[in-house]
């Protein structure tokens, strides 16, 4: 499913026109990206958790060149299901 699938299903299910349901899926979407690049969580009850995860510095190598590169640590999102949608699943 992409975004505009999304939206035409968001529309369906809430009986709201198209243009609404994609201006709350974005607004929906900014308030995550917010909370996570201030270093919070944001936890759907019954859907899952997204929280900021951190990378470690470390060493690689440029696959072309076989050079040795320094990667720099990093914030990354991650996202941690929840019950209700782990058991819908299976």
């Amino acid at each position: 499913m992409n975004k505009s699938e999304l939206i035409d299903h968001i529309a369906a299910d809430a009986d709201i026109s198209k243009a609404a349901a994609g201006r709350a899926l974005d607004a929906a979407v900014a308030a995550v990206k917010q909370t996570l690049k201030k270093g919070g969580t944001v936890t759907l009850v019954g859907f899952g958790t997204f929280h900021v995860g951190k990378r470690a510095a470390r060493t690689g190598r440029n696959p072309r060149t076989g050079a040795t590169i320094k990667i720099q640590s990093a914030k990354i999102p991650k996202f941690r299901p929840g019950k209700a949608l782990k058991d819908a699943l299976n």
